[in-house]
């Protein structure tokens, strides 16, 4: 359905589409303008649009499509073009970054000059970040906003007033998640569990732009973090970029000597570990968590127990003393994915969907993020290089695959 003429916009606009996997997009220059439907949604005018691994992986290997033709692209920069029906704090001509993460809806897709927004998916942009840094922010600030507050259920509370994910997903109607999501939201962690200031947290594969962002948020809410990253490759932005500061950096050249490490430094009792890369990866992340055996469980609390001169029957509740020395969880974050088997870790998979499903989820993301950005307490990554055009996007997304573009961003201008 195209917007009727009557809104001031052009008849047409320009778009890329994918028609088979395998398939480079093929630009559209006679496309149809997408329509806001819903009472949050308004028109947006793409200025930059981020380009993502998931933009190129998608025709090689098929992931993120829900259906052919398919529109790519999760982010963006532009100015707001229609109003959303419902009041908002948008107003005719104002910038904004805008994260999809609704892939199944190609009215989001951003690799096109006229998107469809909700106006709790946009973030505001103060004027020391330029556009191109704008377009390149929001999904990695999104996922790691959700993969801290929600698996690993940190509060951020305390940092400029943010947001406490895990209490907004265990206390609205459990009907308002999707059922993929469901218990990862409601069970994924407890609240005893739950990571707060002084834990530790090791990230593998810190050079991804979700890394970056994910170690200042950390570190902002007081965890002590550790970064597994190719130093020989990524080594001298680490020591160039603050925001890259952590409380100890790994070389992952040698996953071996790197799980050694992680597990000397934490005194094996790391309970955190988030990966950004892969299952590979994943499981030698897997291998840097403490890990409390049945044996080891039985024998805590028979020795408190004992200590405690008890003799609460095995049927009765925990005694306070029980509760007191229960070992604590590891929690393994991915990114991409996890191994199938974790041992006694639990494993997490980051909801990214109620970013857009849950709208005071997401609310409350883009407002914070707003603040972070605005007192300059969040840096966004870095650009590495710009294309002209939506027909360059597939020349950019070839640098991608080709490894070219690796601790920082790529974008395309649209006009």
């Amino acid at each position: 359905m195209s917007v009727p003429p009557t809104t001031g916009l052009p008849a047409t606009q320009t778009k890329l589409v994918l028609h088979g996997i395998g398939q480079r997009y093929h630009l559209d220059a006679n496309a149809q303008i997408p329509s806001p439907h819903e009472d949050d949604e308004f028109l947006l005018r793409a200025e930059y649009i981020g380009l993502n691994p998931i933009d190129w992986k998608a025709p090689d290997f098929g992931f993120g499509i829900p259906a052919l033709p398919f529109i790519p692209g999760r982010e963006a920069y532009g100015s707001v073009i229609t109003l959303p029906r419902q009041p908002s704090r948008l107003r005719i001509g104002d910038s904004f970054a805008f994260v999809s993460t609704d892939y199944r809806d190609p009215r989001k897709a951003t690799c096109q000059r006229y998107i469809v927004a909700k106006s709790s998916n946009v973030i505001g942009i103060p004027p020391h970040v330029s556009p191109a840094e704008a377009s390149a922010f929001g999904v990695a600030a999104v996922t790691a906003t959700l993969a801290l507050g929600v698996c690993g259920g940190l509060s951020f509370a305390e940092v400029a007033n943010g947001p406490d994910l895990l209490d907004i997903v265990q206390n609205i109607d459990e009907s308002r998640l999707a059922s993929d999501v469901r218990a990862e939201c409601r069970h994924g962690i407890t609240r005893r569990e739950r990571l707060s200031s002084g834990d530790w947290v090791a990230i593998w594969g810190a050079s991804s732009t979700c890394a970056f962002v994910m170690n200042q948020l950390a570190r902002l809410a007081g965890l002590r973090t550790i970064l597994v990253i190719d130093t020989a490759k990524h080594g001298r932005h680490l020591t160039d970029e603050p925001a890259y500061k952590a409380d100890l950096v790994v070389d992952s050249k040698n996953p071996t000597r790197a799980i050694e490490i992680v597990r000397a430094v934490t005194l094996g009792s790391l309970r955190f570990g988030i990966d950004c890369v892969g299952k590979t990866t994943a499981a030698q992340l897997l291998q840097c968590l403490a890990s409390v055996s049945a044996d080891d469980r039985a024998r805590l609390v028979s020795s408190t127990r004992s200590d405690s001169g008890s003799s609460t029957p095995s049927s009765s509740p925990p005694s306070p003393a029980d509760s007191a020395v229960a070992p604590l969880d590891a929690h393994l974050i991915g990114l991409t994915g996890v191994p199938k088997e974790t041992g006694d870790v639990h494993s997490h998979n980051v909801p990214v969907k109620i970013f857009h499903e849950i709208d005071e989820v997401g609310q409350e993301i883009v407002l914070w993020l707003e603040r972070l950005l605005s007192v300059k307490s969040l840096k966004p990554p870095r650009i590495l290089g710009v294309v002209d055009g939506l027909e360059a996007i597939n020349d950019g997304l070839e640098r991608m695959r080709r490894g070219e573009i690796s601790g920082g961003r790529l974008v395309a201008k649209t006009s």
